[in-house]
């Protein structure tokens, strides 16, 4: 029997769905997986396998066949374990074909069966539903991420064993409209709108006066540093050592204006795709900065 489950991957700080096709049939016990894998998700079938047996659902021998489509790009990461595990079990008979019905998974499996977090996937969620897709299965920890999509259905499991029982019986994490609530009390209220503070932070006014009131005699350079972050103006800082340029560029970050809500969003894809996005985190509200250091050449700073 053959299963196709709706999944996503990544290629740069961009994502592209995929289509996990499994097959079971009859024949020598084998596991092939096919579709340009890399190393992770080649292993996978091993954290798939184990997976299923923690969560009662062993496998009979199968001949099984994994084709990851699109099958001329390559696929990276250890996000498709869900998916092949969910389609391994529709392909052999476990769960009807009508649960993958615009239903869409994502996540790696432990051999115990738990769902970890993967990363990236902000950015899979948004292409999964601008392709259509209504629902999502995503890591616990990814939950309050995923949410930031507009128009998809985020639900979130900790184990392939709970996935599999909700799945099955229809029921519905009462957690999700709490996560939903307060993940839009703290994001983004609509496309374009700006992002608030959350309690506890600092206002921007208290965040210039910690920060300016330390400067001493550099008028020119604060109205010039002023005039930058308004108009969203590249600034070069020369002066010999002492002079007060490290302490200008600090007080440069706390004044440059909030995000708006597509900018926040695209700063908060970017930190998942490299994995520095907290276990559990939502909107990042802060505009990047970087401070490389003053000897850091050209090829070290841009690549």
């Amino acid at each position: 029997m053959l299963a196709t489950v709706r999944s996503a991957a990544l290629t740069a700080v961009y994502a592209f769905p995929v289509q996990v096709e499994v097959n079971a049939a009859r024949g020598l016990p084998a596991f092939t997986v096919v579709g340009l894998p890399d190393g992770a998700v080649r292993e996978g079938k091993e954290r798939v396998l184990a997976a299923l047996a923690h969560a009662g659902c062993a496998m009979p021998p199968r001949r099984v066949t994994v084709n990851l489509a699109p099958a001329n790009v390559r696929k990276d990461g250890s996000a498709l374990d869900l998916p092949i595990a969910v389609g391994l079990l529709v392909a052999s008979g476990r769960l009807p074909p009508e649960v993958l019905e615009g239903r869409g998974f994502l996540g790696e499996l432990g051999l115990d069966g738990s769902i970890r977090p993967v990363r990236g996937v902000l950015a899979m969620a948004d292409r999964l539903r601008r392709e259509g897709l209504g629902e999502l299965w995503v890591p616990r920890a990814n939950r309050r991420e995923a949410a930031l999509v507009e128009g998809l259905d985020v639900r979130a499991a900790t184990s392939l064993a709970e996935l599999l029982v909700r799945i099955e019986h229809g029921d519905r994490d009462p957690t999700d409209p709490a996560d939903r609530a307060s993940t839009e009390a703290g994001g983004v209220r609509a496309e374009g709108a700006r992002v608030g503070r959350t309690d506890g932070e600092p206002t921007r006014s208290e965040r210039e006066a910690s920060l300016l009131s330390e400067i001493r005699g550099q008028a020119t350079a604060l109205r010039a540093l002023e005039l930058a972050a308004a108009g969203e103006h590249n600034v070069v800082l020369e002066g010999p050592p002492g002079s007060g340029k490290t302490m200008l560029a600090r007080a440069l970050r706390e004044i440059l204006p909030d995000p708006s809500g597509d900018e926040a969003l695209e700063i908060t894809r970017i930190h998942s795709v490299a994995g520095l996005l907290p276990e559990g985190a939502g909107l990042v509200r802060a505009p990047p900065f970087r401070a490389p250091h003053h000897t850091a050449s050209e090829v070290g700073m841009i690549g």
